[in-house]
């Protein structure tokens, strides 16, 4: 089971991926967006904010986010890792439930680039 340090490790990478990017994924991360992640089998969620194309990590807690973010994701520590390593497609596991991610309809349709 991937450790809480873990995560965080993915999502810094997982952000500097995104800040990297060009063309249709560079444009879908381009939002300014308040972004919360829950690692259900942690039982925490890291809240933050997914601006300039990047996620900021703002605050770390035990349990459910504490304010309803714009974009919510929630999954398993070992799947964010392995998505962020390119072991796990996100669409699939999306489709599969293994991954939720909840935001606006257009949000959600300027978000599918990147699946």
């Amino acid at each position: 089971m991937a450790t809480i340090e873990e995560c965080r490790t993915a999502l810094d990478t997982l952000s500097d991926n995104m800040a990297g990017a060009d063309g249709d994924v560079r444009a879908a991360t381009a939002l300014d967006r308040s972004l919360s992640c829950r690692i259900t089998d942690l039982d925490v969620t890291f809240s933050g904010r997914l601006k300039d194309g990047r996620i900021e990590v703002l605050d770390t807690r035990q349990g459910p986010p504490a304010e309803k973010a714009q974009i919510r994701l929630a999954m398993t520590g070992d799947d964010l890792v392995a998505m962020v390593d390119g072991r796990l497609n996100f669409a699939k596991a999306w489709a599969s439930g293994r991954v939720k991610l909840e935001a606006s309809f257009r949000d959600l349709l300027r978000l599918r680039t990147l699946l």
